[in-house]
């Protein structure tokens, strides 16, 4: 299921569309509000009628028109019309009124929604439609539905610790650098321009202290999308020197949050309180993500080194891995997942495959730990 650039334009196609149909293109067109709409969901619309798109829409901008409503003003008239959305149309009146009523009130006869919408405020909208007497159908699409918003439905389950994600570019044989540590570049331009992308839809960037000093990497967004809110860099760190010239703690541009194991934290503020660096404490991965959630970080996309990566895998922390493979064979290097503890075979996880794709020359394979499907 490649979610984020499956091609399929149903607007220039002159054969029926079906419902299902109509949802992969209103997956694809939610993927336009990424970065703009946090900590809303990513949504599309698509309105059909006889098999014929007469109007799509998307939720392109926090505070803007919802994917329904921006479907309906491209139709000319949507009576008796099937409106298929990647959610369920909210009930609440909040930066924007009701989409269910919207809908009812312009004559649309039935709506097809992938998931429910989890959250108590907005909930509700499919129950109002049907008291309306719109004709109502509930879970076409649902999985690939799911892993469009998977960290909004990670966080409507009021987890304690962000939706943690991972990437990592590596050589064929798995590694992320070379013996030397060399990592610029594994990965190609076409890679570097989708992490860009990547990391626009998420609220931080995280990296271990030994990458943040190895690479100097600025961990900013510099691509297409400019992301509604700068995310923010987070360096975890629990040893060793940290020098306070580093480019991640330039917060002229980002905020920056190091978290810090208690021994470290006296002497990390001193140093840093020169800076606008905000240091967190905690003596472990889950409290350090647990710390981050308290911060009002809801997402966080994690690019090294391996010991971080393969220690949040190791304590199940992981719930997304973005794994980028470049043409390259190294013989010999730093292992991208650290030193994983051994499962045997009968008792490995399989993840879901939510995107597999070429990145110019690379490779990208994207899988979820598991996908959140309660609300479909």
């Amino acid at each position: 299921m490649d979610i984020q650039y499956w091609i399929f334009d149903i607007q220039r196609s002159d054969r029926f569309v079906t419902e299902l149909e109509a949802m992969h293109s209103a997956v694809q067109l939610a993927w336009g509000g990424w970065g703009r709409v946090a900590p809303n969901p990513l949504v599309g619309a698509v309105l059909l009628r006889d098999g014929e798109v007469i109007g799509e829409g998307y939720h392109a901008e926090y505070g803007g028109p919802h994917a329904e409503i921006n479907a309906l003003d491209g139709c000319d008239d949507p009576t008796g019309a099937t409106c298929v959305v990647t959610l369920e149309p909210c009930a609440h009146h909040g930066k924007t009124p009701p989409c269910c009523d919207t809908l009812a009130s312009a004559g649309v006869a039935r709506v097809v929604a992938a998931i429910s919408d989890p959250t108590p405020v907005a909930g509700g909208g499919l129950d109002r439609l049907r008291e309306a007497g719109v004709d109502v159908d509930l879970g076409v699409g649902a999985a690939e539905a799911a892993a469009l918003n998977a960290p909004f439905l990670f966080n409507a389950a009021r987890h304690a610790r962000p939706f943690v994600a991972v990437k990592v570019a590596t050589s064929l044989d798995g590694f992320l650098a070379d013996e030397t540590g060399r990592s610029q570049w594994i990965s190609g331009p076409e890679a570097r321009e989708y992490v860009h992308w990547l990391r626009a839809g998420y609220d931080a960037i995280g990296v271990g202290r030994r990458t943040a000093v190895t690479d100097n990497p600025l961990l900013t967004v510099r691509g297409e999308v400019e992301p509604r809110v700068a995310p923010t860099r987070v360096i975890f760190t629990t040893v060793g020197e940290m020098p306070t010239d580093l480019n991640v703690l330039d917060t002229s541009d980002a905020p920056t949050t190091v978290v810090a194991a208690s021994a470290r934290v006296v002497e990390l503020r001193q140093a840093l309180a020169h800076t606008q660096v905000t240091v967190l404490e905690a003596d472990d991965l889950e409290g350090s993500l647990a710390a981050l959630g308290k911060q009002g970080i809801h997402s966080i996309l994690i690019e090294g080194g391996g010991a971080l990566i393969g220690a949040l895998m190791d304590g199940g922390l992981v719930d997304r891995l973005y794994w980028i493979k470049a043409p390259i064979w190294l013989g010999k290097g730093i292992p991208a997942f650290g030193s994983l503890a051994a499962v045997p075979l009968e008792h490995a996880r399989v993840w879901t495959v939510i995107d597999r794709r070429a990145l110019g020359p690379d490779t990208l394979l994207a899988v979820d730990r598991e996908l959140c499907l309660q609300g479909s």
